[in-house]
């Protein structure tokens, strides 16, 4: 395993492999857990070579003492990625990435943008359109891999990729849980034992209104959520959504044709925990 601070020796590596040899790509801000490395797992199944870069990409924050809580963890990740056998590892600075101008480019998203994720954290997606198309134009891949539990940024990264023309193959890889079920994510190592003991809930909840959606239409679904979390005395609800999984936007009533997924943030204590669950 290798590793690269600067765009040139890595460009300098990656240039002196053969054409033939395909390139697989992970984004990661670091704090590297399972789910992370299920991504790299998936990377080395479809492709030859396998980049993966850690960066804590400042324009996708909305909020800056979040920029400045997020676990920093890089030795840990780098021992972790050696026993997942990852070929090249890029860690550059913000100067490396941004030079002088640390702002975002604006993006079109048709819309995936104002919703979710987007209604709640202004300008967070462009931040993340503006760091993955600079990582894509760095590394060239031929395919890159993105959770599922982030659902609303892989379907934005996809939008990005087809209007940008970009010949890289986007594949989404499922959500990596815990064994009670709380998805995995770098910000749950700041979980307190009582809120981690707590967070199982937020899968429990998205499970039952799976069942629900079964035989309620999305407003009457959306309605228990609010109730169940209104009931319960660590976690706050901030948002529960069932959408169209392609447009994400929100329904009322269901068509056989379509397929829908139900999103989720709560708060637990200042801590921001994201989930989803395919409704089908």
């Amino acid at each position: 395993m290798r590793v690269y601070t600067s765009i040139k020796s890595l460009q300098t590596a990656l240039n002196k492999l053969s054409k033939e040899v395909s390139i697989g790509f992970v984004p990661t801000m670091g704090a590297l857990h399972q789910g992370h490395l299920s991504l790299v797992e998936k990377a080395k199944e479809q492709t030859d070579k396998v980049v993966v870069s850690i960066f804590v990409n400042p324009t996708q924050f909305d909020k800056q003492d979040d920029l400045e809580q997020y676990p920093v963890t890089v030795q840990e990740d780098l021992e972790l990625l050696k026993k997942v056998n990852c070929d090249f590892v890029f860690i550059p600075s913000v100067a490396e990435i941004y030079s002088d101008s640390v702002e975002s480019q604006n993006f079109d998203f048709d819309q995936l943008d104002k919703v979710m994720e987007g209604a709640h954290r202004k300008g967070h997606f462009d931040g993340v359109g503006t760091i993955v198309k600079k990582l894509f134009e760095i590394v060239k891949p031929d395919k890159a891999f993105f959770g599922e539990k982030d659902f609303q940024q892989l379907q934005i990264i996809r939008k990005m990729v087809s209007k940008e023309q970009l010949p890289i193959e986007i594949i989404g890889v499922p959500i990596f849980r815990e064994p009670d079920g709380l998805a995995m994510s770098s910000r749950n190592m700041r979980l307190t034992r009582e809120y981690r003991n707590a967070a199982p809930f937020i899968y429990k909840t998205l499970r039952t209104a799976k069942q629900l959606f079964g035989t309620k239409n999305a407003v009457e679904v959306s309605e228990w959520v609010v109730n169940e979390f209104q009931k319960h005395p660590l976690l706050k609800l901030e948002y529960f959504t069932i959408a169209d999984e392609t447009t994400l936007k929100p329904i009322q009533n269901r068509e056989l044709t379509q397929k829908y997924r139900a999103f989720i943030a709560v708060f637990a204590d200042t801590i921001r925990l994201i989930d989803n669950i395919a409704l089908y």
